[in-house]
Parts: structure tokens; sequence; C-alpha cells
């Protein structure tokens, strides 16, 4: 199980949210400017923890978006966030392509 209250992930978080501008990077493709609380694993940590550091596998995105992504009670992506992963390629910055 991932610990996202480790000093480690806390700073990670950090430096995701900046690099991101506080922007929840989903609305911000539909031209939508909403802060950002959380970071996301594009691709989830207890999945692939391989990928659970990777600054391509973490997207900045507000609590509600969050939800949109992935059912908080299962841990499961939803559709929304399947749609996320299978758009998103293993080490590629997606940050540079979309900037």
């Amino acid at each position: 199980m991932f610990d996202y209250y480790s000093s480690k992930w806390k700073k990670k978080r950090k430096k995701i949210l900046r690099i991101d501008g506080y922007v929840d990077r989903i609305e911000k493709r539909y031209g939508r400017i909403t802060e950002a609380t959380v970071v996301h694993h594009i691709y989830p940590a207890d999945e692939y923890p391989e990928y659970a550091w990777s600054d391509w596998n973490l997207i900045s995105v507000s609590l509600a978006t969050h939800n949109k992504l992935e059912n908080r009670k299962t841990g499961e992506l939803t559709k929304l966030g399947i749609e996320l992963q299978r758009r998103t390629v293993p080490g590629v910055d997606w940050r540079k392509r979309n900037e």
C-alpha cells in the first residue's frame, strides 16, 4: 500500500503541484482554470509501483476531478481515469507534449 502520509510523498506532491502551477490539468484542457489540491497517479501506485514516483505519472487535479478519475471507495480508476491512463505513455513527459 502506497504511503500518502510519508514526508517523501508530501515533498513530491508539493513539487508536482508547483510544476503544474496549482492548476487542475484536466480542467485546463477544456479552458477552465480550477485550483489543484490533489496529485493523482495516472497509473495507480499500488498496481504500478515502478511508476509511483515518476513525474510523468503524476498530475495535479482538484478534489472534484480526482473523484471523477478514481472511485474513492474502491480505489479503482473510473472510465475517465482509464481514458487518461490510455493517453499517457509510460516514460514520456506529457507536460512537454501539451505545453
